[in-house]
């Protein structure tokens, strides 16, 4: 009975010691992604709200990333709860379907982040065959860009949608 009791206080042990791991390592992650992400606004001049937006994203799915961690190291058995996942997938899903062009866009809000140095102030234009927008840009935001054009109207255009056309940079 005792090595028993000795080895499931071994593995305990050892399944503490890798969580304060992750839960280490989360703060080291979220760390140095916030710096990276600092840099990269430094050098663009990117707006704050902005740099604000993209750290929390990037908390988010570090925090999801951690979490499934800690359950493979706690080794959390899916046999109990398979129930309540399906449900929760299944939620998950139709909510994903019906908002999938706001994931999309909050996807691409990242991409436009680290790719292309647009900024506040900048003057783009974003070619679209007939429908290509001209003006500065002012705002970016998760979901879109509202760029002024030279009549004084203001376009929201979404994020995904600039990703997917050419962006020029006009001075």
């Amino acid at each position: 009975m005792q090595p028993i009791q000795e080895l499931i206080n071994q593995e305990s042990a050892i399944q503490i010691v890798l969580s304060l791991a992750v839960v280490l390592t989360y703060f080291i992650l979220r760390r140095l992604s916030s710096r990276s992400i600092f840099r990269r606004a430094l050098v663009f001049n990117f707006d704050q709200a902005r740099i604000a937006g993209i750290r929390q994203i990037f908390r988010i799915l570090i925090g999801i990333f951690m979490l499934v961690l800690l359950g493979m190291i706690w080794e959390v058995s899916l046999e109990g709860l398979s129930v309540y996942i399906a449900s929760i997938l299944a939620v998950i899903g139709v909510g994903l379907f019906a908002t999938w062009s706001i994931v999309s866009n909050v996807t691409a809000s990242i991409i436009l982040f680290f790719f292309f140095p647009i900024k506040i102030g900048s003057k783009i234009k974003i070619i679209d065959g007939d429908n290509s927008v001209l003006g500065e840009v002012l705002s970016l935001s998760p979901f879109s860009i509202r760029i002024k054009t030279s009549d004084e109207s203001e376009v929201y255009y979404p994020n995904n949608l600039a990703i997917q056309k050419g962006i020029s940079l006009t001075k």
